[in-house]
């Protein structure tokens, strides 16, 4: 089944800490249904000092689930849900709020 959040999607949180946080999605994990966005999620990494880094409280993206995102409509900026439609004999997404197709 086609995803319905892919790699490079404008994405808003829906639940959680950064509950209406937008940003990008940069990896998705199929198996666990799961996604790192830029800015959002994010938590503390402890790293001890080297030669090759300074060490200390690194921040860092944390996954967070596709079932809190939700993709924003390219017409409206608003969250909206996807749907799939077949164009020229090609399956694309589009935007059920307005209609509007996403990267087709």
């Amino acid at each position: 089944m086609p995803s319905k959040i892919i790699k490079g999607d404008r994405v808003i949180v829906l639940n959680g800490k950064d509950k209406g946080k937008t940003g990008e999605v940069t990896q998705i994990f199929t198996k666990s249904n799961r996604a790192l966005v830029t800015g959002i999620n994010m938590s503390i990494r402890h790293i001890k000092q080297s030669e090759k880094n300074p060490g200390g409280r690194i921040p860092k993206e944390s996954q967070i689930h596709l079932s809190n995102l939700s993709l924003i409509d390219p017409k409206s900026n608003n969250a909206t849900k996807v749907g799939f439609k077949v164009v020229d004999g090609k399956k694309v997404r589009f935007a059920k709020k307005s209609g509007e197709l996403i990267n087709g």
